[in-house]
């Protein structure tokens, strides 16, 4: 999935690392022949960059940052009780990262906007959302589940 490039920081090997807006980093080394990547050696350079698209492979794992800390959580939801805006296509604000908890019960979660995935979620398999990306919810039989958000902490 494509994020843009939101700042840059360096590493403890003192390599380049750019931040994206998902909150995961990303290495964008020049170290010719492997990788030409000359405008990160200076600060006009890497400035020219940002808000270019990068490709986040750990965004398509459904992978949360580091450094993230819950903020809120959702009412507790059953198969009766499920709002109408989880069970059609919607998406967290840029930033905000989600994990359906499911407390009992099977939940059909459907991602939309990473190539049509569907999983089936449990107590013992909860679901991430990925921040501006298309999902929603159906249960599958009875299910008590809530969403806990999750962003950048500080």
């Amino acid at each position: 999935m494509r994020r843009a490039v939101t700042g840059y920081h360096q590493d403890d090997a003192s390599d380049w690392v750019a931040e994206l807006g998902c909150g995961h980093g990303q290495h964008v080394r020049h170290n010719p022949p492997f990788f030409l990547r000359p405008w990160v050696l200076t600060p006009e350079g890497r400035a020219s960059m940002l808000g270019t698209e990068l490709d986040c492979v750990r965004c398509d794992r459904l992978e949360m940052p580091d450094g993230l800390v819950a903020y809120k959580r959702t009412a507790e939801f059953d198969e009766g009780t499920i709002p109408g805006g989880l069970r059609k296509n919607h998406a967290t604000k840029p930033g905000v990262w989600g994990v359906i908890h499911v407390v009992s019960g099977r939940l059909r979660y459907h991602i939309d906007g990473l190539g049509g995935r569907e999983m089936r979620l449990d107590p013992g398999s909860p679901g991430i959302v990925v921040p501006e990306v298309l999902h929603h919810v159906d249960p599958d039989g009875p299910v008590r589940f809530f969403v806990e958000f999750h962003r950048k902490g500080g």
